[in-house]
């Protein structure tokens, strides 16, 4: 078969044994059953190359060049191979060599774990220090390069941020004269939406980023790529959680922030009230005496909305937003799904060059040509400048939200550049994530204490799968960990009830459907899905299920007992004759013997008579026979005891 080479022929180019590569592989997570089974070239290549570092000298090389400075070198969440490497001053090709050494192949714009970073630092012989993300560099700083022939001012980019309700979907519909919100299930925005609209002349780019905590990582993805924060304060309701939540998200992207007082039309409107709050986080009113441009809108009302989009311009001249459209085509991807009769569909915004139909495409582990490319009126278009946001068809896949794009040489090598991207991220999942899994798996064993609760997500868009994965995440605590053994956008297919069912894994499903094959394997195989429109309840029944992991906590009820005033002989064993001052007995209760204050006997009712009638139960006032099992000490005087074990709701 092309393409294609056995295990034994690899083992003998690499100088080792069947057994000891097929172990190697299977370290790496790569299934293989005998010495005859085959892996493509490109897996080959891969552990090849993964084996190489494992077979030099126990000594690591010297570092290409020695830092020459003792200063920490700094390290954040996401720092790509890249980053690391002009933080450390040394060329990219030498962090990939360490990354190798611990057997993790990274491209140079790979993102990196802190564990991670803080390895190669050491490796390099320095300390590290962990912070955040050093802010951009002002794009006025960058004009000086651009070749002023070909330099033009592009649109802003900016993103509204704020507390679940307090309007903030409600005003960019204001501004668009659209209706969105009527879209959105539960009346809360699912999912980013990107949006250009045009006043006094000129273009401005909105994202409009969800207000529910559970989808904190789109909002962080939305300042990633904004020049302007619109921070949106409800005037009633003043500072909340999320507020504070977007604040950081700004101040972390080093974007300015214009807030927006809104609902300034509402009885218990107070924006004198904001403006004292905002001061507790370093923002300061220009009337004041600061430099944080506020604006007292009402969405519904229409009111200020001119002052709002006047300051944004302001604002974006300031910051002097210029390109060169001249340059290499690339930007982000804002969001992405998988649409019936149409395929992988993305949201891009363009950051640099001019994007057209018919361009080759490399998106994360994608690629693709645009075949047609859409502004968000559905209207078609030839061309997509800086910071315009279009929607785009043709991939071969559904990228990653948050994933960089840029136009390649051609089709061929698009597909190429993918397919490297592919390999490395399959890669470090073999080198890290699996390992850490069989890590947690041995911890559980060990322990004997936490439970797993096995999840298989599907979502409409990437970013509701990410959210609804991270808010998942969160619930797990000391008793029952969450374990995702799957998330990806799309119908809920029958290749996800074989694997729920191989891996014991409950299916849930936000804003999608299941087919109707899976539905009928599904109960076949005993396999559970749920579907939801709202990530409320979702999280709420998961909570719940989670609860059922959980090992039960019982109390102890008792409920009655009977005073044994005569015993009679017969032949299955002594009946003691009774009577029932308080609660009641009942046959099939847990039933205890209690003489002089101490209990003697533990058991069950062979027997529970009325008169001559076998009855469940007997209630206070009356009389009746009990005869026990397996116990025949009864004596008069004694308290037959009944009480039942009831479970403890656990919130």
């Amino acid at each position: 078969m092309p393409g294609t080479v056995r295990v034994y022929e690899l083992a003998k180019q690499m100088n080792m044994s069947n057994a000891q590569l097929m172990d190697m592989m299977r370290d790496l997570g790569e299934p293989v059953k005998s010495h005859s089974s085959t892996v493509t070239e490109e897996t080959a290549k891969l552990i090849r190359e993964m084996a190489q570092p494992a077979s030099k000298a126990e000594p690591e090389p010297a570092p290409t060049t020695e830092p020459p400075t003792d200063k920490p070198v700094l390290v954040f969440p996401g720092m790509t191979v890249r980053e690391l490497a002009d933080a450390l001053g040394v060329p990219p090709s030498d962090v990939q060599k360490r990354l190798m050494g611990m057997r993790i192949m990274a491209s140079v714009t790979m993102t990196l774990e802190l564990d991670v970073l803080a390895r190669v630092v050491e490796a390099f012989g320095r300390n590290h220090e962990i912070g955040v993300r050093p802010a951009p560099v002002a794009p006025k700083k960058k004009t000086t390069t651009l070749r002023k022939s070909a330099t033009v001012n592009r649109p802003p980019v900016v993103t509204i941020m704020g507390h679940v309700d307090h309007g903030k979907t409600t005003l960019l519909d204001a501004i668009r004269e659209t209706n969105v919100i009527g879209q959105e299930f539960g009346g809360i925005t699912q999912h980013i939406g990107a949006y250009q609209v045009e006043w006094d002349g000129r273009k401005i780019t909105f994202l409009d980023t969800p207000g529910h905590a559970a989808f904190t990582a789109m909002r962080a993805r939305g300042a990633q790529v904004t020049d302007i924060v619109i921070l949106v304060v409800a005037a009633d309701d003043g500072i909340m959680p999320q507020t504070v939540e977007a604040i950081n998200h700004a101040k972390a992207a080093g974007v300015p922030i214009i807030v927006a007082v809104n609902k300034i039309d509402v009885p218990d409107a107070n924006p004198d009230r904001v403006k004292t709050q905002l001061t507790e986080y370093e923002m300061l009113a220009e009337d004041y005496g600061g430099d944080t441009v506020m604006v007292n809108v009402s969405a519904k009302q229409r009111t200020n909305l001119d002052e709002l989009l006047t300051a944004i311009l302001v604002v974006a001249e300031d910051l002097d937003l210029k390109i060169d459209v001249g340059s290499e085509t690339e930007g982000t991807v804002i969001e992405a799904k998988l649409v019936k009769g149409r395929g992988p569909v993305a949201t891009m915004l363009v950051q640099r060059g001019i994007l057209k139909p018919g361009d080759p495409l490399v998106v994360g582990c994608c690629y693709g040509k645009v075949k047609a490319m859409v502004d968000d009126k559905g209207q078609k278009l030839q061309k997509a400048g800086p910071s315009t946001p279009v929607e785009v068809i043709g991939l071969n896949a559904v990228p990653v939200a948050g994933d960089t794009f840029h136009v390649g040489k051609d089709e061929r090598s698009a597909r190429h550049e993918a397919s490297d991207a592919t390999t490395l991220s399959r890669a470090t999942k073999f080198a890290t994530t699996h390992r850490q899994t069989l890590a947690d798996l041995r911890k559980q064993i060990t322990d004997g204490v936490t439970k797993t609760l096995n999840v298989i997500i599907r979502g409409d868009v990437d970013g509701s799968v990410e959210a609804v994965r991270q808010s998942l995440e969160q619930l797990s605590n000391d008793e029952v960990r969450v374990d995702i053994v799957a998330s990806s956008v799309g119908t809920v297919s029958q290749g996800d009830i074989l694997l729920a069912s191989a891996s014991n894994a409950l299916i849930i499903g936000f804003n999608v459907s299941v087919d109707a094959d899976a539905r009928t394997t599904a109960q076949d195989e005993g396999v559970e899905i749920r579907v939801y429109n709202i990530i409320y309840e979702l999280i709420d029944d998961v909570r719940k299920a989670m609860l059922g992991q959980l090992e039960p906590v019982f109390e102890e009820v008792v409920l009655g007992h009977a005073e044994v005033r005569a015993v009679f002989r017969t032949p299955r064993g002594p009946v003691a004759g009774c009577y029932v001052p308080e609660g009641k007995v009942t046959r099939n209760s847990e039933t205890r013997v209690i003489r002089a204050g101490e209990t003697v006997w533990t058991g069950h009712m062979a027997s529970l008579r009325r008169v001559k009638d076998d009855v469940r139960e007997v209630l206070t006032g009356f009389e009746c026979g009990i005869l026990l099992d397996g116990y025949n000490e009864i004596s008069v005087g004694d308290l037959i005891q009944s009480y039942e074990m009831r479970e403890v709701p656990r919130y």
